[in-house]
């Protein structure tokens, strides 16, 4: 069965690759792993997309306690954006 993908999800998408970033669609992979792993300025950033008011399941919630890395929930592109550039004034 296939996973569900946010409304919002294609659109983020497109434009994070018309910004220059590199994105793999993961939401198939399913048990909370993040829906895109972006690509930008040589960092990687794992985004769980969710649409505005959408709620975390309970295999991302688990994912989110338990990872040992960075880990972003967006709503927008807004917000992808924000991180990436944030990231990517960081310094190695």
């Amino acid at each position: 069965m296939p996973k569900r993908v946010d409304a919002n999800q294609a659109e983020i998408v497109r434009m994070l690759r018309d910004f220059g970033a590199s994105v793999i669609d993961l939401h198939e992979v399913g048990r909370g792993c993040p829906d895109l792993l972006v690509g930008y300025r040589w960092r990687s950033y794992p985004m769980e997309v969710k649409s505005k008011g959408g709620k975390l399941t309970k295999d991302e919630i688990e994912f989110n306690d338990t990872w040992k890395g960075n880990h972003y929930i967006i709503r927008s592109i807004e917000d992808a954006i924000q991180i990436i550039i944030d990231g990517s004034d960081m310094e190695d």
